[in-house]
């Protein structure tokens, strides 16, 4: 068993927003001795997901949602399934985009370090792709996507 201390200490997660979790019901079976939480394995557990699910972009009444599934049984174990396919293709979208941008970004640092080996922008802004170092092109080609 841990303190609410131990668990804010552990996961970075601010005491206030364990208070939250824990006041909107998302530990409905959390032990308390003496009024004092005691997060076991089980709380463990739930804050994980209720971690992935809030950096998925799910929102707290929606997490409550998923936690009540949970309660209820087995027969949701269909929308459970659904909203964890559907987070993850937002988080497949996600990544796609900050890819783009990465690549952006590393085209635009290669082609100032060329810049400025050359003492100007001349020879870089004429390049074609296909003159470019591979892995430069494949990050120009993805970062200029049309999405």
């Amino acid at each position: 068993m841990y303190t609410i201390g131990q668990v804010s200490e552990r996961f970075h997660i601010p005491i206030s927003t364990l208070r939250y979790y824990d006041k909107e019901g998302l530990f409905p079976e959390i032990q308390r001795t003496s009024g004092i939480r005691r997060f076991g394995e089980k709380e463990i557990d739930a804050l994980r997901v209720i971690e992935c699910l809030k950096k998925s972009g799910l929102e707290i009444k929606d997490i409550k949602q998923f936690m009540e599934w949970c309660i209820q049984g087995n027969e949701t174990y269909p929308q459970r399934l659904n909203l964890f396919l559907r987070q993850r293709r937002q988080v497949e979208a996600e990544l796609a985009h900050m890819n783009r941008v990465l690549d952006m970004l590393k085209f635009k640092c290669w082609y100032y370090e060329e810049a400025l080996k050359d003492g100007n922008e001349d020879r870089v802004t004429r390049m074609k792709p296909e003159d470019m170092p591979e892995e430069i092109r494949r990050a120009y080609e993805n970062s200029h996507q049309n999405t």
